[in-house]
């Protein structure tokens, strides 16, 4: 079933391939069609803040509702580009329509998410790096501090200016927990380095990723750990065109710019939904936050290395291992009068 509203694209796909499970193009003036569906299947739902072939956040949210349906043999269904003016009542279509479990895939869906679920208690609803936790509300949350901790140090191991930037889309827990990592890794090597953040507030707006991008570029910036959507490649792109450095983000986007990223917080969130699924299936999902770090490489990693030089990835392999074996942590402290994190070290 396809429903093409002027605010959003919802789209539902039964277990069957593309072709066959495509039921019916519904008019715009009827935003709430009956949904043909088993009620025996498992069915799965996501909301997505952005487009599906953004090949960054929005993709690999999408990717893993397929790769759910593929494993659960389920029923799925995916919303792009909800706005935040849409996200209750795309979330509430969902759990209307008898999903399982709706996947909300961005911390900004936190507050919707709070107001919807306890609407609908059948319905298990998941925050995608959410901060959030219920009783039928779960987080997914990758450790983005492991992985910017180790960009930080990279970046502090190539910069010129000792000026590195930080740029994402929204500034909440999840974006603050990788700024502060990437200034832990790169004060770690240099403790005067300067970090420079700015929050564009849209994480697909290219014209605005760029802006940003140039801006910190003036300022004598000469490496930028980014996290956008569809604004990603264009911020890896203009840093290679003024021949600075730059992180990818959730994808491997080495490939993007060769020549100015220097690796990627590869996180397969993919696999994360795929999990969380199967054990919303097996009524095992808990209302708690689940956070995966290193210690799952196949969820989070490093990607492939551009221009670093050997030893610098092999300090930053063994530093990686060291966070595994917990040897390396990063834990609650105070900074002046600020609640922040800080490194322990055993």
């Amino acid at each position: 079933m396809v429903l093409n509203s002027n605010r959003r694209k919802f789209i539902l796909y039964g277990s069957a391939t593309l072709a066959s499970s495509l039921l019916l193009k519904a008019c715009a003036n009827n935003p709430n069609p009956t949904v043909a569906s088993s009620d025996k299947k498992f069915k799965i739902a996501i909301a997505l803040p952005g487009i599906i072939t953004d090949q960054a956040w929005n993709q690999s949210g999408y990717e893993g509702i397929n790769l759910a349906k593929q494993k659960l043999s389920a029923d799925i269904a995916y919303a792009e580009n909800v706005t935040q003016a849409d996200q209750t009542e795309v979330l509430t279509d969902f759990a209307r329509k008898g999903y399982n479990v709706v996947f909300a895939h961005g911390g900004q869906f936190d507050a919707a998410v709070e107001q919807v679920a306890s609407q609908f208690p059948q319905t298990f609803f998941v925050a995608v790096n959410g901060s959030i936790k219920g009783d039928n509300i779960a987080a997914l949350r990758i450790d983005h501090v492991q992985a910017s901790y180790l960009c930080g140090i990279i970046g502090a191991s190539v910069t010129k200016s000792n000026k590195l930037a930080y740029i994402a889309g929204q500034e909440f827990e999840a974006t603050q927990q990788e700024l502060r990592g990437f200034e832990l890794g790169a004060k770690s090597v240099n403790p005067n380095i300067k970090i420079t953040s700015s929050f564009t507030g849209d994480w697909s707006d290219i014209a605005k990723g760029k802006e940003a991008t140039l801006a910190l570029i003036s300022a004598g910036n000469d490496v930028i750990f980014q996290w956008l959507d569809t604004a990603s490649a264009t911020v890896l792109q203009t840093a290679s065109d003024k021949g600075v450095y730059a992180f990818g983000n959730v994808k491997d986007q080495l490939d993007v710019a060769p020549n100015a990223v220097l690796t990627s917080a590869v996180k397969r969130l993919d696999l994360g939904i795929t999990y969380l699924a199967e054990l919303a299936q097996n009524k095992q999902l808990k209302g708690q936050i689940y956070t995966i770090g290193f210690e799952k490489p196949d969820i989070l990693s490093l990607g492939k290395f551009g221009v670093v030089k050997p030893e610098i990835q092999e300090k930053v392999m063994k530093i990686k291992q060291e966070i595994v074996d917990k040897k390396i942590i990063f834990e609650s402290c105070k900074e002046g009068a600020k609640d922040t994190l800080c490194v322990k070290k055993s």
